[in-house]
């Protein structure tokens, strides 16, 4: 489910592209879990294959409480992979992690962050 402030739709022959801005909410559901990940952006396009990508203040939430920020994201609907290449910090209850890069599951259970550093709570 995507909502946001406003809409455009763009035809160029058979392709299609929305650019969505003004605040843009995304709410994907796990085909595994059945849970909601939530994606707010400033801005996004939602391209003619369901692919999604998303800029400005990207911030992902997962139910377990993983929070994801960046400035850039995609969301491949074929392999429903969550992607950017750019700066991201992980932030967990115990731990945050700090990368340039990353991709990750779209229940973000199972990610990959490339070039990382981090922070770790032990008790």
């Amino acid at each position: 489910m995507i909502s946001a402030k406003h809409a455009m739709e763009y035809h160029q022959g058979e392709k299609k592209e929305i650019l969505i801005d003004g605040g843009v909410n995304v709410t994907i559901f796990s085909r595994k879990n059945g849970k909601p990940t939530y994606i707010t952006a400033g801005r996004g396009v939602v391209h003619d294959n369901q692919d999604i990508e998303a800029f400005d203040d990207v911030i992902i939430r997962s139910g377990d409480g993983t929070v994801i920020r960046t400035e850039y994201i995609t969301r491949n609907y074929r392999d429903r992979m969550i992607r950017s290449n750019k700066n991201v910090t992980i932030t967990k209850p115990t731990q945050t992690i700090r990368g340039s890069g990353f991709e990750s599951d779209e229940a973000m259970k199972r990610y990959k962050i490339f070039h990382a550093s981090g922070e770790a709570v032990s008790k």
